[in-house]
């Protein structure tokens, strides 16, 4: 592969820091380089500077030329759900007549809902609606996604969808990290305890032996899976290898958070009730908060996370789009900064490193992505702005101009 050298930035976002996620006044500090430059060398970044400084060692290069725009690293989404069937159109309906999350689930709409038509879609009619999905993500800039299961319930089907998550590893230009949501609602046709059996019992041992999740999350809910049977699912998986994530205090304050801390949870994710002792107990576990804003307001609520005082706490906050059917159906993360900032009250700065380097350290590639580092894959974007603080300023279209992974342009919008 022929070297490539990115010139003229008008800022060239680096995020150059500590090696681990940044907490305080630390996620304000972008490492901006104006006029800035890379050079790329076997699809990983070996100099970033001046563009005066790169020119002088860009020998027989691809020429990049960023002038008047931003480069930024590829977005890492840290909480989505990209293989499902279907929509869930009349759901958005019925939201906008004035029903509520609860009552669409009881009528057999939510969740349920794109359960069946996952199930009845076979794995080849799923890729492709998933390839669709994941090309919705680079056109957002992003290179790095969290995939989680959850729309099966059934051993073969949760299976079937994690399968589909690496193959879209091996044939997108994009990072899926899976994660195991078996534990996302209870079939109908189980009883919970039995269902949860299942889980730990035929579930859990066969995604492992096969290598298919990194994670394994429990959506720990009042009407979904309480505090002893998280914790019991998330004692399973630890043992089977996993990390853990947890959907937590998204609808009522259930005390997932807490059990996040407990847990020593990678991540506990929504967090919408959460309480200050809660937020503390995150702190000493070291648990990063992931953020949630557009199934906020995807739901017509107005109750945001709590995202300034997680800040304040000294919190590694993570902000992630929840892509899915339902309940924010959006790949967009610069809809997420906006989001963040109008609603949340984050910095643009804050939701950079939110949605970059933050979110990179909660999936266990801060070592690899997130930032514009000697030795880190060349995964960023290009995007048709002067200043990065445009990307949540400007709202609801498209300013990404060109995204690279591994070095290689994988996204042009000519």
């Amino acid at each position: 592969m022929k070297p490539v050298a990115v010139l003229h930035a008008s800022q060239l976002v680096t995020l150059a820091g500590p090696n681990r996620p940044r907490v305080g006044h630390e996620m304000s500090d972008l490492a901006i380089i104006r006029d800035g430059g890379m050079l790329i060398r076997d699809g990983k970044i070996g100099i970033v500077g001046s563009s005066a400084e790169i020119k002088k060692k860009a020998i027989d290069c691809e020429i990049v030329n960023a002038i008047g725009r931003v480069v930024l690293p590829g977005f890492v989404d840290a909480h989505a759900h990209p293989v499902f069937a279907g929509n869930r159109l009349d759901d958005f309906e019925r939201r906008a007549k004035g029903e509520t999350y609860e009552q669409i689930a009881a009528a057999g709409g939510g969740i349920w809902s794109t359960v069946e038509k996952t199930r009845a879609a076979n794995e080849t009619k799923l890729f492709e609606q998933s390839k669709k999905h994941a090309n919705w993500f680079l056109k957002c800039g992003t290179t790095t996604v969290e995939a989680k299961s959850g729309y099966g319930l059934t051993v073969e089907d949760e299976l079937k969808i994690l399968r589909v998550i690496r193959r879209l590893n091996e044939e997108t230009p994009i990072e899926f990290v899976p994660t195991f949501l078996g534990a996302h609602a209870v079939p109908h046709e189980w009883r919970q305890s039995e269902y949860v059996d299942l889980v730990i019992k035929e579930m859990l041992p066969r995604v492992a032996s096969e290598k298919l999740a990194e994670f394994c999350d429990v959506f720990c809910e009042r009407g979904y899976f309480d505090i002893a049977q998280s914790r019991e699912i998330l004692a399973a998986a630890k043992k089977h290898g996993l990390k853990l994530r947890i959907h937590a205090d998204q609808l009522t304050n259930s005390g997932a958070a807490k059990l996040a801390s407990e847990m020593k949870a990678t991540t506990a994710d929504h967090l919408e009730k959460i309480d200050e002792q809660e937020i503390a107990a995150l702190k000493a576990a070291r648990v990063q908060p992931v953020l949630l804003p557009g199934s906020v307001y995807a739901l017509g609520s107005k109750g945001y996370p709590r995202a300034r005082e997680m800040i304040e706490a000294g919190l590694a906050v993570v902000i992630a789009t929840d892509f899915n059917p339902g309940s924010s159906p959006t790949a967009s993360m610069p809809m997420i900064l906006s989001l963040a900032c109008t609603q949340m009250k984050m910095s643009p700065a804050e939701a950079i490193t939110s949605s970059t380097i933050n979110a990179a350290y909660s999936l266990g590639r801060g070592d690899k992505v997130g930032s514009l580092e000697a030795g880190k894959l060349a995964n960023f974007s290009i995007f048709d702005c002067q200043d990065y603080r445009e990307l949540a300023y400007w709202f609801g279209f498209s300013q990404t101009h060109s995204v690279y992974t591994k070095g290689e342009r994988v996204l042009d919008k000519n």
